[in-house]
């Protein structure tokens, strides 16, 4: 009964909690409306499979059929169904987790975009677009294909979805606009497919849903924080708060009451209760909302109370409670302080803390996750990323645990190899004969002064010096045919270099004509290279080649060798020479002629002349003589840093042989193979398990999907082999082709003749017959698989490499049997009765598996390594010995060797062994570069490590979390574990990182992390409204600011609240603070290099736009790594340079990172993912505009910015404008909160009562308001003045700032060159908080002498105030010497100058440096300019244009021509006081204001539209 009483207690104490207590809740939605889910899975499906993708689109064709009848919980479950059909278990939790995310969403709108630019025609739910003509039924389309021919191609982008039917390149593109799962899309799909097989067309599907939802689409993957502002300065009207200390008291005084309960008394009336009644306290405490600043002592050891209450409860709720206490910290703070810490825990921590500090680098309080090893940085990684991850790891882990390598040491060892990806640039060894050196700097005399230690690159030198050593550090090897025009450049340029002591080595392969029967004269090549053999014997080979290059100089430009030239040249140099003897026929000097043509033909290089250097050959643009010179150096210079790398990192010793150290890399090769060498490179995939294996059944074998056929062929594939001792492969190549044909013979013997030579290596044989495979075009091929079936592989790779030489091919044409051409030591009777016997169905799968996976035609050749597919090859292209050599050193150092090793301790049998290599490092190395994956280990993890084991026998992820319990990484990875750990099967350790005597709160805002694991439905399975941030149970004292804390890239705004989001004082609200933001834009980013200097262009401007509109954004690049950034949402965007000076001095030369080809002139990018767009442009100045200067122009253009409307709506003409623009008065000012709102509409109105001249505000729309961008376009119609809202997103690479009346500061000074358009020549930034006397156009006017902006110094006349006066002593008075400290309330800046000078670029490097240490920069806005007063001047502006009453005297108010309210840190007077006391025209001025507001309710409560939303066309609001 008592135990009944007890517990009714606690839920009346609890209910009554609940039911008092306030919430806030925030909410963000998409600009676009909701996209189907049916589409967005076809998305996720199409991302890994485009082949699964039309499979899927072919299952749920008419799906929307059961939307009526279903509820949308039931419609959901009937995708994810269908869905499973083509995903693993794991892939469909992921799919429910991207849908929970909308990940989808932004492509699936990106398409729907470009369908509204065709545009759809009208009533049309489904149309086809055919080169640009349109139609809304199926029976058009012959017709618009017949016409199609006239009119270009449309411009196909990465994502699109192409049909995979015959393939052909030059057939018309009808793209489908149409939403999947309806009747229409079903209609046109079946006839574009069947054409497509035919064929006929390529058939394109883009999603387009005809009547989309109008339902607003709430996003999660955001954090949400409510900060506690400090209120010493009161910026509202506080309520007292009470004191809340007799609330809850020390645990020691049991007497004491909490929450109305006598715990003492009651322990002594009830002992038999007392375990229950302690718990029932310590909920109360905990319960309990105290605020109460804790004291010094208590905040020490918080972090290891918290680890401790942590894991003292059951493993799986240990998340939900980190949760809990990081996200509400400030109210648990205080019961955290009676938790007692073990000895136990403390040292274990520590100990564990020194290993994770010396083996990966993480210090106490660090945050940090790991994913299979991977690093996930926190602050880069968002949960879309995160996604991007998982779903990358599951093909990797599905693939593993598919072929047996099932969790345990051996995954995480194969998945940690260090595999080598795809170089950037191979090398060809240089170390050959055939070279001929002109010099050797380590050697010759003539370098005999230099340094030879490579110590020397480690001295420091004038930047451009290239350093003079006595090594070969440098090596350049020029191939030439000394008769081609271009040689005899190139030859003056290499003298050039070794005249002027370039340290360079200068090698020489000379290709001529390698006939026997040609002599020198008759070919000026042969006849130049026995000249050059005459000179060497006569004297040495140095001395030849500097005597060939004057040689050269007797030729004019344009000229080429001729033989009477070198005849001339020989009797006048070496007149007792004889010539015939020399050049003729019986020549003694012909040695070693044809080594130059066979190193250069087996070197697989292109088109001569050639330049390698170091071994990397040039491109042909690089080989322009007039390019050369600079190339070259501009490659010493750059392999230079490299050198000094190794050296440092003592890899490159002064003992080292450094042409050995240079061609030992791992990028160098003996043959350069541009096939092989592709970076771009297609695998196959072997990870599925068939239900049937038998490729006999040809039908059968048709319907299997290309994993499954790829498995059969792999399962059923015999080899010739040439095993490693261990018995083992670890390259496996497949040699596929026609084997009736001469090129199929061919490439087939050049692999068996590489096998001889290569133990480890093995070659399966597949046939690819020209025509369909019968028992005459399979001859060979069924005799190279009965001997593979029936001989040992010694006799077998024997016959077949005989069998393949054309004159048995010969001799079976004339009529030979094959029995006549088997060797002795073969199984004869085996052999024939299998050769006999074998059908040809096998063949035709094979020729099945060639079409449908290798994407061959029938004939077509190809070679597969390690499932790295090389195809197709055409009859005329080689694939030689040398090529083998080449693909197998390729393979083995990606990672197969690697794997080899690993798969050995495994101890399979030798078939299975090698076939596991190959499927394994098939999938490492298809999988994308990623990261270096590391091993995370604790010598301890008991005390203070949770450890979640994963369900067994199935995949799962190692995830470590190392985390501080009480740090922002805590309250975002709590959220993220729990939600992970539903989503997928974990095996999780998660370290607690405490710190230790912390010194002051160590969390000082309650968070909400918004992210489901999949999609939630109400009760009347409806889908619910959507993710939202909520707070329960907050505390009503303290003052809260709102922040939204997103993915980088976004561009968020608050769209509807009624409250003052900056200042929530829940004592003064009933109910529950709402607020709903919107995702405005999603950023385009990039960044823009001039190729000529190197240097980012400032100040060029770009626009982007769409196909209707190419002028919707602007802006401007900066300085700083040539970075810029444009708003963008889903869809095909077009960036071009900006009509005016952009335009006419600058073009685009290439890019990266677009949906366009590199060269061309309008950049293509389509945003389709909710990341922002990060892309290069590299752009070049006109020939005639090489000496302009964007910014030099004295005046812009007339019209420059005419694209940027403002969304004021106040009607002046274009050319009124023009007119008013020296004299417009453009003022800047930035507010947040509704208070300061108040003060800058008051500011607004004294600015206009003082002056005459057009004013124009510019406000930073990033922190106002919904209700003040309600009513500023009433308040601009009232008063007759122009305003525009300007944006711009702290760029990531900037050092970020968390609080947010930092990032307003940091925003007031960081970016002005960027913020506003180039045609704003002065702009005067006025705070909030201040009251204008005067007219402000004289400010505009003054002269700031040379400096590029003006501010005005702080008062020193109040003397008071001299205690606070923090700038008179100290680092600030040794810094500014004998200039002042200036304020930042008001400040003038020349735009033109300050970009001139780069003042923003300075500004902002300075910043990234000083804002390292978190105590630098306390007044950031102000600090920065007068700590940068020495590089960038500031103008020291008259007393009188700042005064206020905390630092300057009464007497000097007079003649005050702006006066700010100060705060005042003697008196903490609030601000409306301050303003009604000080300023007598305030309270005028507040209820002028005040006025106005209430006439705009009233008239949008009567008329409901506002001037904005009359002048709603005008879409381009801000830059």
């Amino acid at each position: 009964m008592r135990n009944i009483i007890m517990l009714s207690l606690l839920l009346i104490t609890t209910q009554h909690k609940a039911s008092a207590s306030k919430s806030v809740t925030a909410s963000l939605k998409a600009k676009w409306q909701t996209t189907p889910f049916l589409l967005e899975t076809s998305e996720f499906i199409g991302e890994d499979n485009n082949e699964k993708f039309w499979q899927f689109v072919d299952t749920v064709k008419e799906l929307t059929v059961y939307k009526q009848g279903e509820s949308v919980r039931s419609y959901y479950n009937l995708i994810i169904k269908k869905a499973n059909q083509f995903l693993t278990d794991l892939q469909v939790s992921l799919l429910k987790y991207a849908l929970s995310l909308r990940f989808y969403s932004p492509a699936v709108h990106a398409f729907q975009q470009i369908a509204s630019h065709e545009p759809p025609p009208k009533a049309c739910t489904a149309f086809v677009s055919i080169h640009s003509q349109h139609s809304c039924n199926t029976k058009d389309i012959k017709k618009l294909l017949k016409s199609a021919a006239g009119r270009p191609k449309p411009y196909l982008y990465k994502s699109d979805h192409i049909y995979p039917g015959a393939n052909k390149t030059d057939v018309p593109v009808a793209i489908l606009y149409a939403e999947i799962g309806t009747k229409k899309f079903s209609t046109f799909h079946t006839v574009l497919s069947e054409k497509a097989d035919g064929g006929a067309l390529t058939y394109v599907l883009r999603h387009f849903v005809a009547n989309p939802k109008q339902q607003m689409m709430l996003l999660s993957g955001y954090g949400v924080e409510l900060a506690i502002k400090s209120t010493e300065y009161k910026a509202v009207d506080d309520t007292k708060v009470k004191d809340s200390k007799t609330i809850i008291n020390a645990e020691d005084d049991e007497n004491d009451e909490v929450q109305g309960f006598f715990f003492g008394t009651l322990k002594n009336f009830h002992p038999d209760l007392q375990d229950q009644l302690g718990e029932l306290r310590k909920h109360l405490v905990d319960s309990t909302n105290d605020m109460a600043p804790l004291k010094v002592w208590e905040l020490q050891d918080l972090s290891f109370q918290a680890a401790a209450r942590i894991l003292s409860v059951p493993k799986f709720d240990v998340l939900k409670l980190m949760r809990d206490l990081s996200q509400n910290f400030p109210a648990k703070a205080r019961s955290l302080t009676r938790v007692a810490v073990k000895k136990e825990m403390r040292k274990e921590i520590e100990e564990n803390q020194k290993h994770l500090s010396e083996t990966i680098g993480v210090h106490p309080g660090d945050g940090e996750l790991f994913i299979n090893g991977l690093h996930i940085d926190l602050d880069i990684h968002n949960p879309f990323s995160i996604l991007e991850i998982l779903r990358g790891e599951a093909r990797v882990l599905e693939g593993l645990h598919n072929l047996g390598v099932k969790g345990g040491e051996h995954q995480s060892t194969l998945l940690k190899l260090p595999v080598n990806h795809v170089a950037d640039s191979y090398a060809l060894d240089i170390r050959h004969p055939a070279i001929m050196w002109m010099n050797d700097v380590e050697n010759d005399p003539v370098y005999s002064s230099w340094p030879a230690g490579v110590q020397e690159l480690l001295r420091t030198t004038f930047p451009g010096v290239i350093r003079q050593i006595r090594r070969n550090l440098f090596n350049l090897v020029l191939f030439l045919d000394p008769k081609e025009e271009k040689s005899v450049e190139l030859v003056k340029l290499a003298q050039l270099f070794y005249k002027h002591k370039i340290p360079l080595r200068i090698g020489y392969v000379f290709v001529v004509n390698g006939e026997d029967e040609i002599d020198g004269f008759s070919d000026a090549g042969v006849g130049f290279y026995r000249l050059l053999n005459y000179i060497t014997d006569e004297y040495d080979l140095s001395q030849a080649l500097i005597s060939m290059a004057s040689l050269y100089n007797r030729l004019d430009e344009g000229e080429t060798l001729t033989t009477d030239t070198i005849s001339a040249f020989l009797k006048s140099k070496f007149p007792k020479a004889n010539a015939e003897r020399i050049l003729g026929a019986e020549s003694e000097y012909d040695a070693k002629r044809k080594d130059g043509a066979l190193f250069y033909r087996k070197s697989g290089l292109g088109a001569l002349p050639l330049a390698l250097f170091n071994g990397v050959p040039l491109s042909s643009d690089e080989m322009e003589p007039n390019e050369l010179e600079s190339v070259i150096l501009q490659r010493i210079m750059d392999s230079t840093t490299a050198f000094q790398r190794a050296v440092f990192m003592g890899e490159l010793t002064e003992g080292t042989d450094v042409v050995d150290y240079l061609m030992e890399q791992a990028n160098v090769v003996l043959r350069m193979n541009p096939f092989i060498l592709n970076t771009d490179r297609k695998y196959l995939d072997f990870t599925a398990t068939p239900v049937v294996d038998d490729w006999d059944d040809t039908t059968m074998f048709s319907f299997l999907d290309s994993k499954d056929k790829t498995a059969v062929m792999a399962k059923k594939m015999k080899y010739f082999t040439n095993y490693d001792e261990d018995g083992m492969s670890a390259v496996t190549m497949w040699i596929v082709g026609d084997f009736e044909k001469a090129s199929g013979r061919k490439m087939l013997l050049g692999a068996l003749k590489h096998l001889i030579a290569s133990p480890g290596v093995r070659v399966g044989v597949i046939d690819n017959p020209s025509g369909r495979p019968s028992e005459d075009n399979t001859v060979l091929y069924r005799a190279i698989w009965a001997s593979l079936l029936t001989q040992k592989n010694k006799a077998a790779a024997e016959f077949v490499r005989k069998l393949l030489r054309e004159q048995s091919n010969q001799l079976l044409q004339q009529g030979s049997k094959m029995k006549d051409l088997l060797l002795q030591d073969m199984d004869t009777d085996a052999f024939e009765k299998k050769f006999n016997t074998l059908e040809v169905n096998f063949v035709r799968s094979q020729q099945l598996f060639c079409r449908d996976v290798l994407k061959l035609s029938g004939g077509q050749g190809a070679v597969i390594s390690n499932g790295r597919i090389l195809g197709p090859l055409e009859e005329q292209e080689e694939f030689t010995e040398e090529d083998f050599q080449l693909l197998e050193k390729i393979t083995r150092s990606g990672s197969a060797d690697k794997v080899k090793a690993q798969v050995k301790l495994m101890k399979m049998k030798p078939k299975h062994a090698s076939d596991l290599v190959m499927k394994v490092d098939t999938l490492l190395t298809a999988a994308p570069k990623g990261e270096v994956r590391r091993d995370v280990n604790f010598l301890q993890n008991i005390h203070s490590v949770l450890q979640l084991l994963p369900r067994e026998n199935e995949v799962f992820y190692d995830v470590v979390a190392i985390v501080d319990p009480l740090t922002r990484a805590a309250q975002k990875l709590s959220t993220l574990l729990i939600v992970l750990s539903q989503v997928v099967n974990l095996k999780l350790r998660l370290f607690m990182n405490c710190r230790a005597k912390l010194s002051e709160m160590p969390l000082k805002s309650f968070y909400s992390f918004v992210l489901e694991s999949d999609v939630t439905f109400l009760a009347n399975d409806t889908v619910s409204a959507g993710p939202v941030a909520r707070f329960i149970e907050l505390p009503e004292s303290p003052l809260l600011t709102l922040n939204m804390i997103t993915p980088e890239g976004w561009m968020v705004q608050a769209l509807r609240s009624p409250y003052d989001l900056d200042n929530i004082h829940l004592q003064e609200v009933s109910g529950a603070v709402t607020a709903e933001y919107e995702l405005e834009h999603i950023l385009l980013e990039g960044h823009c290099f001039d190729l000529s200097t190197g240097q980012p262009p400032r100040g060029l401007q770009f626009t982007l736009g769409m196909s209707r509109d190419l002028l919707m954004y602007d802006t401007i690049v900066m300085a700083n790594l040539g970075y810029f950034q444009l708003k963008a949402n889903p869809g095909a965007w077009t960036l071009r340079l900006r009509k005016g000076r952009s335009e006419d001095i600058y073009q685009i030369i290439s890019h990266d990172g677009t949906d366009s080809p590199a060269d061309a002139g309008d950049v293509s990018v389509l945003l389709n993912s909710f990341h922002s767009k990060i892309i290069k442009v590299r752009v070049q100045k006109k020939a005639d505009k090489m000496n302009e200067d964007l910014l030099s122009e004295t005046s812009e253009n007339k019209g420059l910015w005419d694209s940027i409307a403002s969304i004021a709506g106040g009607g002046s003409k274009k050319n009124d404008e023009e007119k008013e623009k020296d004299n417009v008065l453009n003022i800047f000012s930035v507010a947040s909160g509704h208070l300061y709102e108040r003060f800058l509409r008051i500011m607004m109105l004294s600015v206009l009562r003082h002056t005459k001249v057009p004013v124009k505000f510019w406000f930073l729309k990033n922190y106002l308001s919904p209700s003040f961008k309600e009513t500023i376009p009433y308040m601009a119609q009232s008063y007759g003045f122009k305003y525009e809202l300007v944006q711009y997103n702290w760029p990531r690479w900037l050092r970020q700032q968390t609080e947010k009346q930092r990032i307003i500061w940091g925003y007031k000074i960081l970016f002005l060159d960027v913020l506003f358009p180039l045609a704003v020549d002065k702009i005067i930034f006025v705070d909030a908080d201040q009251i204008v006397r005067a007219d402000l156009k004289e400010l505009r006017d003054l002269d700031l002498e040379g400096a590029p902006y003006g501010y005005t110094p702080f008062c020193d006349s109040r003397k008071e105030m001299d205690g606070y006066r923090f700038w008179k002593s100290g680092y600030w008075a040794s810094h500014l010497g004998h200039r002042k400290y200036h304020i930042s309330a008001l400040y003038v800046v020349d735009l033109k100058k300050f970009r001139k000078i780069a003042a923003g670029d300075r500004l902002r490097g300075q910043y990234q440096a000083l804002s390292q240490d978190p105590n630098s920069l306390s007044n950031l806005d102000q600090d920065l300019p007068n700590n940068m007063i020495h590089q960038v001047a500031i103008k020291s502006l008259p007393q009188e244009w700042l005064w206020c009453e905390t630092w300057c005297d009464d007497a000097s108010k007079v003649s005050a021509k702006t006066i700010d309210l100060c705060n005042n840190p003697k008196t903490k007077e609030p601000k409306l006081t301050a303003a009604a006391r000080i300023v007598p025209e305030w309270l005028g001025y507040d209820n002028e204001i005040k006025h106005l507001l209430k006439t705009i309710q009233e008239d949008t409560t009567t008329k409901g539209t506002t001037p904005s939303q009359q002048s709603k066309g005008h879409k381009r609001d801000e830059l």
